[in-house]
């Protein structure tokens, strides 16, 4: 008998925990008992804000859950309780996420969540009461879970307060949170929601605050920060200008890829592609990051192209090599993979005869692994002596156990440590006869001779040597990278056992020999030439940058040697993508990575292939060809799974002439591949053959058939994903190829034992009617539902005299055929299945007479013999002895559709 209010003070004041438990959870009902009543409403949540300081935490867990409710309950009655949500339930709220109690603080912080979500809260409201207790939660002496929650709390609400409250409230106390000393949990959160920061503050705010503390957070001690900077590297990127991606987000991103811990490289990798992606041109791909990046496109292109064209030049002169001789360099090389590089050292005998010969082979020696530390294949593991030549020659051969080098690798600044690139000058026919001559002496072991003059290493240079190696150590978990330490090493070594001669100066001429064994004809020689007058290297970061990216770009010698020359000068031109990340990306196909990085890293390069292929452009598809192959090839099926979902989109960015030379053997593979590959091509089948020319696309007709065949029977959702791709693929190809390769396809699925295989199946044969319809002659047409007739109206079984009923509704529903059509040459078969000895049948048919035929304007306004023999077939079934045939045969047209059919007899399945 106790009123709402009684009711609820009773129970609230009660010592039994359950009964105020009981007492929050009906605060919503009792607050709809008394909504007419405006002091009743307010009463209500004067006794809510009491409640709320319950000694219990279940209880004020329970109130924290009700909470969002009675919120929005306020917002929808606003005119009669206005400013109580904002007076009454956002203290609670706030108060609470400073509870003691974990759950109640965790369930304020979820209702607080939602409650911004649906912008119940009000702008003023969140400056005023939420944002300051936020921001005094995370002060140095706050709790430090309470200090990691606010922390999460804030990076969450950010993207819901907008830019303007988190420049001004959220964005300081973020930076001061990302540099906490004491707690890396804390650096932890703002790592990992560093990219949602980002982009809602814009890029101005992230270049000028928020990346130097990316940076810090980058080389954190903790490695569990790194790798959530690894995590949020792309959402980084996408709010940074191109000049900062490419110029510093790019080499700390090699750092975390070099990363100690296997875990931080494990995410690095996982975000290499969605990085790499970033550096897409808008003006090519039309994909802006942001306002920003699309206003400053056309800056952004004209410095690309500046910068394209200072690379094009470069390009051209030392591609002037090849235009010199005749027979191109590259034609030869790629004849045999296995080469052998001799790097060939001459010194001037002007005023340097009486030098040791011992101080200079070390000299050499040191040169030799400074400049070209090349290895060579077990094929030609063995290195050739060379007899001596005139007085200050001196020949030092390496094998190289990769296939011939790319000109970027020739060329590359690591080899001569210094910049610009040296003039080249080249006499072929001179050297190819001083190496048939060689030929005839050489042998398995290598021999030094002296040279006189040899220059003396420097203090300074050492003291470089000493720095370089220093900086790679910390990537010495990585081979590649050991092995350039152990080559800088022995140089330094080398220097310093010459360091007590004074060598005059001296003219270094420097040659690299590049000997095919199987080349009978015999050597082909490059001579490059440059003076000594410089230093060797420039600068400490700058020899960093070179030998990362020639540690990365001897993983590509492998597959050079295929290239034409016109590809190799493409190669020179690539400037949409720092070297040294499109290097690491390709490397993510090397079985070691799988060893010591991630066991599916593959899978990881497949899932990004596509953008990273539409960022580097079809110009550039050369670069991944080979990667694309490997991981076509992979042994684990969810790579090639992951390739065969993506194909058609591959295919849609590099063209038709790119598609037809280099991904149709690959879509040839997958489709005999397993079922779980298959089906990837299978879901796409219309999207990539739409893209080939009609010859190459008339190919597949004769293996669409294949499809019908799966491992596994039971798989009928590959069968149904076939019926959906065969009515896409109607558009493609012409009314014979239909009728010839198709229609079979399509009649055997609508024979199906899944009644879901053929709902579509009856879809694809009434399009088919339609297709062959509008055909110039009328013969295929004619033959189709002739066929129909003698395989399903005829057949002897019941389901696939159902079967022809389900086709004639179908292609009365879709208009397939004009009436006059279809009641000539298909209904006769119909409206004899009247008599048919199966109630399922005539079930079916009595529905789709009253509820499909008669409702067309046909039947409705002209008075024919075609009208008169369906109402006599109606009036048979409505004296049919099945009640359901009676039922379905006696209601009106309009009065139930097939969908709301009680009766299931007509989709039963057989």
């Amino acid at each position: 008998m106790l009123t709402p209010l009684g009711r609820l003070d009773k129970y609230a004041a009660s010592e039994n925990i359950f009964n105020r438990q009981m007492v929050a959870r009906s605060l919503l009902d009792t607050l709809k008992e008394v909504s007419d009543d405006e002091k009743d409403c307010i009463a209500v949540l004067e006794r809510v804000s009491r409640l709320s300081e319950d000694s219990e935490p279940t209880v004020r867990a329970e109130l924290m859950e009700q909470v969002p409710h009675l919120a929005m309950f306020c917002q929808e009655n606003r005119p009669s309780i206005p400013h109580a949500f904002s007076k009454y339930l956002l203290p609670i709220i706030v108060r609470y996420l400073a509870d003691q109690n974990n759950q109640v603080r965790k369930t304020s912080q979820a209702a607080l969540l939602v409650l911004l979500e649906q912008e119940l809260i009000e702008r003023t409201d969140v400056e005023s009461k939420v944002c300051p207790v936020l921001i005094d939660l995370t002060s140095p002496d706050s709790n430090d879970d309470v200090k990691t929650e606010a922390v999460a709390i804030m990076c969450k609400m950010a993207s819901m307060v907008g830019r303007d409250i988190t420049e001004r409230l959220i964005l300081p106390r973020f930076c001061e949170m990302c540099c906490d000393c004491r707690m890396f949990h804390v650096r932890k959160v703002c790592a990992a929601n560093f990219g949602d920061i980002c982009s809602v503050v814009g890029q101005d705010a992230t270049e000028k605050m928020l990346l130097p503390r990316f940076f810090q957070l980058c080389s954190d001690n903790v490695w569990g920060v790194r790798k959530a900077c690894a995590e949020c590297f792309m959402a980084v990127s996408c709010t940074t200008s191109q000049e900062l991606r490419r110029t510093k987000l790019s080499a700390l991103f090699i750092n975390l890829i070099s990363d100690p811990s296997r875990w931080v490289r494990q995410a690095a990798f996982q975000s290499l592609g969605p990085f790499i992606s970033t550096f897409a041109n808008p003006s090519n791909s039309g994909q802006y990051f942001k306002e920003e990046e699309c206003k400053s496109s056309k800056d952004d292109q004209q410095s690309e192209n500046d910068e394209r064209t200072a690379k094009e030049v470069l390009a051209e002169d030392a591609s002037s090599v090849e235009e010199e001789d005749d027979v191109p360099l590259i034609d030869k090389l790629c004849t045999d993979s296995d080469v052998n590089f001799t790097v060939k050292l001459e010194s001037s005998l002007e005023d340097v005869a009486g030098e040791s010969s011992k101080d200079s082979s070390q000299q050499v020696d040191f040169l030799s692994c400074c400049t070209l530390p090349l290895q060579s294949t077990a094929d030609s593991s063995k290195p050739e002596q060379i007899s001596n030549e005139s007085n200050a020659h001196e020949v030092l051969e390496l094998a190289s156990p990769e296939s011939p080098v790319t000109e970027q690798e020739l060329y590359n600044s690591f080899h001569f440590w210094r910049t610009p690139i040296p003039e080249i000058d080249i006499d072929l026919e001179l050297k190819r006869t001083q190496a048939e001559s060689r030929s005839t002496e050489s042998s398995q072991t290598v021999q030094k001779a002296s040279s006189p003059g040899s220059p003396n290493i420097t203090m300074a240079t050492r003291k470089e040597l000493e720095e370089m190696i220093e900086n790679l150590e910390p990537h010495i978990d990585d081979p590649d990278v050991k092995a350039q330490v152990d080559v800088l090493t022995a140089a330094l070594k080398a220097s310093k056992l010459g360091t007590q001669e004074d060598p005059k100066s001296s003219h270094l001429n420097r040659e690299i020999l590049y000997r095919n064994d199987r080349i009978e004809t015999g050597k082909i020689n490059c001579k490059i030439a440059c003076e000594d007058s410089g230093p060797l290297i420039s600068d400490s970061v700058e020899c960093m940058q070179s030998t990362l990216r020639y540690i990365h770009d001897d993983s590509d010698l492998s597959t050079s040697g295929s290239f034409s020359p016109e590809d190799e000068k493409k190669s020179k031109v690539q400037d949409v993508v720092p070297q040294a990340l499109l290097d690491q990306y390709l490397s993510m196909t090397d079985p070691s990575r799988a060893q010591t990085v991630d066991t599916e890293i593959a899978k990881h390069c497949a899932y990004s292939i596509p953008g990273v292929a539409l960022t580097l452009g079809r110009q550039n598809w050369h670069c991944l060809r080979d990667t694309y192959e490997t991981l076509a090839a992979d042994m684990q099926w969810k790579v090639r799974r992951t390739l065969a979902f993506s194909i058609h989109e591959l295919a849609s960015i590099l063209g038709d002439s790119l598609t037809a030379a280099d991904l149709l053997p690959i879509f040839n593979g997958f489709l005999k591949d397993l079922d779980e590959v298959r089906i990837g091509v299978l879901k796409h089948l219309y999207d990539f053959l739409k893209l080939l020319p009609p010859d190459k696309r008339r190919e597949y007709l004769y293996q669409l058939q294949e499809f019908l065949v799966t491992d596994n029977c039971r798989n009928w959702r590959f069968r149904a994903e076939l019926a959906e791709q065969l009515i896409f693929l109607l558009e493609l190809y012409s009314a014979r190829d239909i009728y010839d390769y198709l229609l079979p396809i399509a009649l055997n699925l609508c024979g199906d034992k899944v009644s879901s295989v053929r709902w579509i199946s009856y879809k694809l044969v009434s399009e088919m009617v339609k297709k062959l319809y509008l055909a110039p002659t009328q013969t295929l047409v004619l033959d189709l539902m002739n066929k129909l007739v003698e395989q399903f109206c005829r057949s002897s079984k019941w389901s696939g005299r159902q079967t022809f009923v389900f086709i004639c509704q179908a292609l009365i529903e879709d208009d397939c055929l004009p009436m006059d059509q279809f009641a000539l040459h298909l209904m006769p078969h119909l409206l004899h299945l009247a008599s048919d000895r199966v109630p399922n049948v005539r079930v079916l048919l009595a529905k789709t007479l009253k509820q499909t035929l008669l409702e067309k304007e046909y039947f409705l306004t002209s008075a024919n013999s075609h009208q008169e023999a369906v109402e006599q077939t109606i009036m048979a079934l409505q004296m049919d002895y099945d009640s359901d045939v009676k039922y379905f045969a006696s209601i009106h047209p309009a009065s139930t559709k097939l969908a709301d059919d009680a009766v299931s007899t007509a989709s039963s399945t057989y």
